[in-house]
């Protein structure tokens, strides 16, 4: 009988570039450990995994402000300390480039291409008014009540 796998979760409550580059970090090098590995994105979390390119749905006036005063993607990302006007996170992507580390959205990919599940809280999209269209292929949508079936199973559980 197959021994079973560690399992990892990550609420990925935050939208800062710094907190959710340590987040894929973190589930990519759980997932090459061979851990069934979880981020649950919610709140502002959920702007890491919103395409870069405005795409047309249907929406309210609140919810198109929301939309407009959040980051598109993870390209976007400002910083949760010395943002500096936006020039910290170019800052620290040009140290990143220097040192060969990999984007937010190369790890990202590289978190797809492990199975890392990726699961968009669906009562988050309906307060701030994001569609499914809007996000990432490739992500799962569900409540509270799957993220905690992921949790209750998991031996790591970290809020970011």
């Amino acid at each position: 009988m197959e021994a079973q796998k560690e399992k990892t979760t990550i609420v990925l409550f935050s939208g800062d570039l710094d907190k959710a580059i340590a987040a894929f970090i973190i589930a990519n090098g759980a997932a090459a450990y061979d851990h069934d590995v979880t981020i649950f994105f919610t709140f502002w979390g959920l702007n890491t995994m919103r395409k870069d390119e405005i795409v047309k749905v249907n929406k309210g006036f609140l919810e198109k402000a929301f939309g407009w005063m959040m980051p598109r993607g993870a390209k976007k990302l400002g910083l949760s300390k010395m943002n500096m006007m936006g020039m910290g996170p170019e800052m620290i992507k040009h140290v990143m480039k220097k040192h060969n580390a990999l984007t937010l959205p190369q790890l990202i990919e590289l978190a797809q291409e492990q199975g890392v599940k990726l699961v968009a809280c669906t009562m988050t999209m309906d307060l701030l008014g994001l569609k499914q269209e809007e996000l990432l292929d490739g992500m799962e949508y569900a409540g509270v009540a799957a993220y905690l079936g992921d949790a209750t199973q998991a031996r790591v559980n970290l809020f970011i």
